[in-house]
């Protein structure tokens, strides 16, 4: 790594750091003058959209677009779901602009600054392989598709080392089976070389893309892995056509 990576990280994370504290500061305002008016807390989710996708907006060398957002349709719920191979994937799918609750690992929860605004709208925990806690999560999300707003996750469970999309576990689908609500498959391109698994470094440069697929209907399947192998496919389909499509590729 040469020393003008070193040093561009070093003060991407300092800035990130400053904002991060900064933000929570507009966020928990936002959330102590909204607190009957704004039951859900739509308004910091979108404020946490700005405050995300801000940081994949602010480098000029890094390319950045959301595209096809309309695919995903005000008021109505979805399950959103996309291929995960980066940190960079959590800000660029905040670049959505759409409501939704994020499904996250419980230990998140307790991260300075950024665990605090994850309860403050709403996210919901999860303890991977604790049946309890699988049980617990799919009622939260039950009850925020209910009421129209959509639930995001990452189906394959954890980052790619490599960003090769992993198998998709099927748990995502059989909530959206069960609430009979569009997948929304989402591509995201970029991540990876971004700023790869366990790794701090972040690239000074990229192209990074979030692709919105055509919304799936689970009516079109008879279970839920065949749901889960088909999204993952189309993710996968789609990501490997732009390799060959998009020049430099």
């Amino acid at each position: 790594m040469s020393i003008k990576d070193r040093l561009f990280s070093g003060v991407f994370w300092v800035f990130f750091a400053v904002t991060c504290f900064t933000n929570l500061l507009v966020a928990l305002t936002l959330w102590g003058v909204t607190t009957f008016s704004d039951p859900h807390r739509k308004l910091n989710h979108l404020f946490s959209c700005l405050w995300g996708y801000s940081y994949v907006k602010c480098f000029p060398g890094w390319d950045t677009k959301v595209l096809n957002r309309h695919r995903i349709e005000w008021g109505k719920p979805y399950v959103l779901v996309a291929n995960h191979t980066s940190l960079a994937d959590i800000v660029l799918c905040f670049g959505l602009f759409r409501q939704f609750k994020w499904v996250s690992k419980k230990k998140n929860f307790s991260l300075p600054i950024l665990g605090l605004n994850m309860r403050l709208c709403q996210y919901v925990p999860l303890v991977r392989g604790d049946r309890a806690s699988v049980q617990e999560m799919l009622l939260e999300c039950r009850s925020w598709l209910a009421r129209g707003i959509s639930i995001m996750m990452f189906p394959e469970g954890t980052r790619s080392r490599d960003g090769n999309i992993l198998p998709f576990k099927p748990g995502a689908f059989a909530l959206a089976r069960e609430m009979n609500v569009p997948v929304v498959p989402i591509a995201i391109e970029g991540g990876h070389a971004l700023v790869a698994k366990h790794s701090g470094t972040v690239s000074r440069k990229a192209r990074l893309r979030v692709h919105v697929l055509e919304p799936m209907e689970p009516a079109a399947f008879d279970n839920d892995d065949r749901f889960a192998e088909a999204v993952g496919a189309r993710i996968s389909d789609f990501l490997s056509q732009l390799s060959v499509s998009v020049p430099g590729k």
